[in-house]
């Protein structure tokens, strides 16, 4: 990394950040002098994203999202290292599956919800415990516009995501004044998680998008340092749409 800037003062929790979405959000956190504790599967992968931040304002728990155990590891580790815990960022996901949802195994609809939906309302409950609930703070849902339209071959992903929104109101209700809890939906972003969804037709993929091409980590970074800075004082139970204009083109033949 280049020169660090000055502490903020603030520390961020950030699930599934050892790569993608989940890492570029820690990048802008950072960047803009927030420390972060990032959480992710593999210990490897984490290591090499701490050292890429930078090791002095970055630590890592390795573990399975929907693992209650870890949700409290990792935000016993935050405190631990930084004292308190200002930000969660619920980033964590997973879409094992795809095909039409008369087909769908109900068994992994399960898993998926217990991993999208289910771990981001554990960590929310123990950071809220934890810190929040006192000092305050903000809570930024990762969903997806799959969480907001028809999305072929990935519902049980899309029927997920459409949970996690409305988690993030009715926390934003009752964490409110204390704690703001917004979402984001991105549309596709470049990312190993969406790869399938654009690789070896990149161009094809983009040109439904006004904006000429698809999303990357920094968008959703972008995005996530607004909702958790002053800037966004007084918006909470929203949904920020960051889609490059694809919702634009609906209903346009």
């Amino acid at each position: 990394m280049t020169e660090l800037p000055e502490l903020s003062g603030k520390v961020a929790l950030i699930t599934g950040a050892s790569r993608g979405i989940g890492y570029g959000i820690a990048e802008a956190l950072v960047a803009r002098g927030d420390r972060v504790c990032i959480t992710g599967r593999g210990e490897d992968a984490l290591k090499e994203a701490v050292d890429r931040l930078g090791a002095d304002r970055v630590v890592a728990v390795a573990g399975k999202a929907a693992d209650e155990a870890h949700q409290a590891a990792a935000v016993e580790r935050t405190m631990e290292a930084f004292g308190r815990v200002d930000f969660l960022i619920n980033n964590a996901g997973t879409n094992p599956v795809f095909g039409p949802m008369a087909e769908l195994d109900l068994n992994v609809a399960r898993k998926v919800y217990e991993t999208n939906v289910i771990s981001a309302l554990g960590f929310a409950q123990q950071t809220w415990k934890a810190w929040q609930k006192e000092n305050g703070g903000a809570i930024v849902n990762i969903a997806s516009i799959a969480g907001v339209s028809a999305s072929p071959f990935i519902g049980a992903y899309g029927m997920s995501k459409a949970a996690m929104i409305n988690l993030s109101v009715q926390l934003a209700h009752e964490f409110a004044p204390m704690v703001r809890v917004n979402t984001i939906a991105p549309a596709v972003v470049k990312t190993k998680f969406a790869q399938a969804l654009y690789e070896g037709r990149e161009a094809e993929a983009a040109s439904v998008y006004p904006m000429g091409r698809l999303g990357v980590p920094s968008d959703i970074g972008g995005a996530a340092a607004f909702l958790t800075s002053d800037q966004s004082a007084w918006v909470t139970g929203q949904t920020l749409v960051v889609d490059g204009g694809l919702f634009l083109n609906a209903g346009v033949h």
